[in-house]
């Protein structure tokens, strides 16, 4: 298939090794944000074509894993009400939340749907008069824009029964908060390309600029993360600090303007808490005033709700490139895909069930 096949071509993929492997004469940490990345990473073995020294660590850029253990219990907890059905995407179905999931909710009776797009769950509450429907409203950037979109349906066709449980988050203020952190070790970022698809590049500008560090966008074939490596060991060798494009036949400088249009329609900035990080500046989204009615939060009343990740899980540090899955005292024995402890080894994103399906073979 054309542009499938070409980004999975091995002697292309060789090459590349090769070239970086010249080019690279001091040892660099990298990290790709997006856990699409790091599982094409784990899948193909890229990480062992480099020359020894450079080292690529897994960022804070999957979704599912990120979300809030209360956003998962507040899910739970509204799915538990008769009244309500409760529809999400079906990774979602098996995060933990502090005492269960959503997937116990199910089978314990609770209405959970699952759908492929928010606006599925628009046409359920269009359905279910008679129901209270909430989407729980995951995300960076990428799903932002269809997820504004199903409260600007909503609206239009005003429903009265229809809410969002928003957990909304970016990817630049987290590249921030981790460049600020006094234990970052990370020398050039693999921007995800799907999030500037939408976004464009220019808002990683700042961060280059300021912080000194390359930042390449990157696909998500061997080709395109292989491409993207030598991009930024290129520019780290040379002393330079810019933001580039490897991700061409997707991303433009200025993304999707349209889909910006209707986010900033919908959605404003606000502080977000990550899951197992803690609250970041800037990097979440919610409601707008004009669109505060959908807020799930405002409708059930959901604030209070709060709670602690598991002192064994190692998530927060494994987002944040200081630790790697097998580093845990727990993966892949008491921490597995069917009895995870974590999201991170739930999700078809997630670092440890990356290494868990393509590396727990090696962990002694």
């Amino acid at each position: 298939m054309k542009y499938i096949d070409e980004y999975r071509d091995g002697e292309i993929a060789r090459a590349l090794s090769s070239q970086i492997a010249q080019v690279c004469t001091k040892p660099w940490v990298l990290m790709e944000i997006c856990g699409g990345q790091t599982h094409t990473i784990m899948r193909y073995g890229l990480d062992e074509l480099l020359p020894q020294g450079l080292e690529l660590v897994h960022g804070p850029g999957c979704p599912v894993c990120v979300t809030p253990l209360e956003t998962i219990d507040k899910a739970i907890e509204l799915a538990s009400r008769p009244d309500v059905t409760l529809v999400s995407y079906g990774d979602m179905l098996r995060v933990p939340g502090s005492r269960s999931d959503l997937f116990r909710a199910k089978a314990n009776g609770a209405d959970v749907r699952m759908v492929y797009s928010p606006a599925e769950a628009v046409h359920i509450a269009n359905r279910l008069p008679e129901r209270k429907v909430v989407f729980l409203a995951i995300g960076f950037e990428t799903t932002a824009p269809a997820n504004a979109m199903a409260a600007w349906m909503a609206k239009r066709q005003g429903l009265k029964n229809f809410s969002m449980l928003v957990s909304q988050v970016l990817v630049p203020p987290a590249i921030r908060a981790l460049l600020a952190s006094p234990q970052h070790r990370v020398q050039g970022f693999i921007a995800p390309g799907h999030v500037c698809t939408v976004m464009g590049c220019e808002e990683y500008e700042a961060l280059a600029k300021e912080y000194s560090v390359p930042i390449v966008v990157g696909g998500f074939e061997p080709v395109d993360l292989l491409q993207a490596i030598l991009m930024l060991v290129k520019q780290l060798e040379a002393g330079e600090f810019r933001v580039e494009n490897q991700y061409v036949r997707s991303v433009n400088y200025q993304g999707n303007q349209l889909a910006q249009q209707v986010m900033r329609e919908v959605f404003e900035p606000v502080d977000q808490k990550w899951r197992g990080i803690g609250s970041i500046p800037g990097s979440g989204l919610k409601f707008s005033a004009e669109y505060a009615e959908y807020d799930a939060n405002r409708v059930f009343d959901l604030e209070l709700i709060t709670a602690e990740e598991p002192a064994e899980c190692i998530s927060a540090l494994i987002l944040q490139g200081l630790k790697k899955p097998p580093d845990c005292t727990v993966f892949a024995t008491r921490c597995t895909p069917q009895n995870p402890f974590g999201a991170l080894m739930v999700s078809s994103e997630g670092a440890c069930a990356a290494y868990y399906q393509y590396r727990r073979h090696r962990v002694s």
